[in-house]
């Protein structure tokens, strides 16, 4: 599975070729209507602007990637298909980019068009942070609230997620696990029971990639 952009990430940067300036705005989207959303967003803070192109790629759980791009104006096939391009070397998911261009009264041909799409999207991906998305089974364990602080407190330094904790008569700790096989005698071990945890399904979380 490809990388994605952290949650709520946004960077912009610019570049200038032959007097014209290409302003890349990158930013996370989990849907298509969030992706039009930022190029929306990006109309707006630049009204002035000749070209707003756009390229985006969505992840889908089992099935092919949602993958849009436009020129807005340019000659076709100099804007966002190359800036997709850029996107799809990177493997990035969950991800929009728009270029928008002010242009400096000198013609760069459709070659030239193409690089400077192409680099101010490579530009504005430089040094981007990235998480892996993984799937995680969630696990449900109901202990006692006098042990619940030293349970999810040896869980956290054995490696294990707790993603929530629900307190009342008893307290069910919420834990994300990766190899059911191998948690299931750390659990036990921490809460010094035959504890059966409670399937709670599963979710996909978020990890940091190593740079």
């Amino acid at each position: 599975m490809r990388s994605w952009l952290p949650q709520g990430f946004f960077a912009r940067t610019e570049i200038e070729v032959k007097r014209s300036r290409f302003l890349a705005t990158l930013a996370r989207a989990d849907s298509e209507e969030q992706a039009r959303g930022v190029v929306a967003q990006v109309r707006g803070t630049f009204p002035d602007a000749r070209h707003h192109c756009l390229a985006f790629i969505i992840d889908l759980p089992d099935a092919q990637p949602i993958e849009r791009s436009s020129d807005d104006g340019e000659p076709a096939g100099t804007a966002g298909m190359p800036m997709l391009e850029v996107l799809r070397g990177a493997e990035l998911g969950h991800v929009v980019a728009v270029v928008t261009r002010y242009f400096g009264g000198v013609l760069l041909g459709t070659g030239g068009l193409v690089r400077a799409y192409s680099d101010a999207v490579a530009a504005v991906l430089a040094d981007t942070p990235r998480v892996v998305p993984q799937r995680r089974i969630l696990w449900g364990l109901d202990v006692s609230p006098a042990e619940a602080g030293r349970v999810q407190g040896a869980l956290l330094n054995r490696g294990l997620e707790v993603v929530d904790a629900d307190w009342g008569a008893t307290v069910r700790l919420t834990v994300a696990v990766a190899d059911p096989d191998a948690a299931l005698p750390v659990v036990r071990e921490l809460t010094q029971s035959e504890l059966t945890p409670v399937d709670l399904g599963v979710r996909i979380v978020e990890v940091p990639l190593a740079p």
